[in-house]
């Protein structure tokens, strides 16, 4: 049997803004009217517009990620009502392929304004500075970090099945209980926000309802996935999705050419627009059969790979930099780590947000080693050597190279 051509089930236009396109959405809500239809067993292919919708541009000046406004992001491909799918189903989602368009073979990353989002060092980073990268197939090079190449680990940050009344409810319930207790001098959670809301093809009062109600696309969330960033949910993974209304509506966006376990930055992979070829299969009652809490993947076969003994590995623990100790807290450990791996890398002449960027999309390995040694939780990150074209392994000469510069904000001082 010869397989026909692969039906492209949702098509950009890049002459209109993501929010004149009736076809993506930016808010998880059960009444978002669903954008076609796909039947199991079904190979299609998705295009996306990346995470921001087309705001960050290829330049050389960061004010587009210091105003970037956070009402928007994500835009979302989708709903696809799913033939066949009822609530208590598991959506098996079968990624074939995940690549830029032709035409537009970049990607950035950057750091937010801490003003405006901030990110996980925004302490000691908090103004907006980016990095373009441009695509030469697997590989992705740089002119604002200069001397590193490395192969992406292509994937989408989000996927999900839209979330049914209950589930919304519970989401905001928990989110705005964790705002009305917040004693940190941040923001804790995004409720819902009628700013700057997209609710694809809905009418006025619908699209209302869904800014009143519907919950941000930013978290990841236990009862269906969404944004968890996991850069091995690459080609040939299977995840495992549970179903909460008819139909699943199946929603994919935030398509990454790479990324680093973290994502640190926050808007920290590289960020791309792209097309995604996905094959889908049920399970029926597959949610009573798993005894599923949340979703469940499968690592695919592709992944960049690195000689062995060439990852150069820092540690971190649960000590803060003022010296404080926490009991057991693997995010100011990992806080650490990241912040060893930098100091160790400024050496070489690279600026801190050049390295703070690096960190957060090239393929570097984020591990918990230890959790149960009180007070000190332990974790670890492992730079891959082979990145960079000259030698950064301890006791190594210290060449004398440009390192360049990241894109910075104009009104930087």
């Amino acid at each position: 049997m010869v397989a026909g051509p692969i039906r492209t089930a949702l098509k950009v236009d890049f002459g209109k803004s993501a929010q004149e396109q009736r076809h993506f959405h930016n808010r998880w809500h059960p009444d978002i009217p669903t954008v076609g239809k796909i039947v199991p067993g079904e190979v299609v292919k998705v295009e996306c517009v990346d995470c921001t919708g087309g705001r960050i541009q290829n330049n050389d000046c960061a004010d587009d990620a210091r105003d970037c406004d956070l009402t928007q992001p994500h835009y979302l491909s989708g709903p696809f009502e799913i033939e066949g799918a009822d609530p208590g189903d598991v959506l098996v989602v079968e990624i074939q392929d995940v690549q830029p368009f032709e035409d537009r073979p970049w990607g950035f990353t950057a750091v937010l304004d801490r003003r405006n989002g901030g990110g996980f060092l925004d302490d000691h980073y908090p103004r907006s500075a980016k990095a373009i990268w441009d695509f030469e197939g697997i590989f992705c090079s740089s002119r604002h970090i200069p001397h590193v190449r490395f192969p992406g680990l292509i994937h989408p940050g989000i996927m999900g099945c839209a979330p049914s009344a209950e589930v919304l409810a519970e989401w905001n319930r928990r989110e705005s209980e964790l705002v009305s207790v917040n004693t940190l001098d941040r923001v804790v959670a995004l409720c819902p926000q009628p700013e700057g809301v997209h609710a694809g093809s809905a009418e006025e009062d619908l699209r209302a309802k869904v800014g009143r109600e519907g919950a941000r696309t930013i978290p990841g969330r236990p009862e269906h996935g969404g944004n968890c960033d996991i850069k091995n949910l690459s080609r040939g993974s299977k995840t495992y999705l549970p179903v909460h209304v008819p139909g699943a509506k199946f929603s994919v966006g935030d398509l990454h050419f790479s990324q680093g376990d973290g994502e640190i930055s926050f808007c920290g992979a590289i960020e791309m627009a792209g097309i995604i070829t996905l094959k889908f299969e049920l399970m029926k009652g597959g949610i009573r059969e798993l005894d599923m809490k949340s979703p469940i993947f499968i690592p695919g076969p592709v992944e960049p790979h690195f000689g062995p003994g060439r990852m150069l590995t820092f540690e971190g623990f649960s000590v803060d930099e003022a010296g404080k100790q926490h009991y057991m807290d693997v995010t100011v450990a990992y806080r650490q780590t990241c912040l060893r791996v930098i100091e160790y890398l400024k050496r070489f002449g690279y600026s801190g947000e050049q390295i703070y960027l690096l960190l957060s999309c090239a393929p570097v390995q984020g591990h918990v080693a230890g959790i149960v040694d009180i007070p000190n939780a332990c974790t670890t990150m492992s730079v891959p050597m082979d990145i960079f074209d000259f030698d950064i392994s301890p006791g190594a000469p210290i060449p004398r190279l440009d390192m360049g510069s990241c894109a910075y904000t104009s009104d930087r001082r």
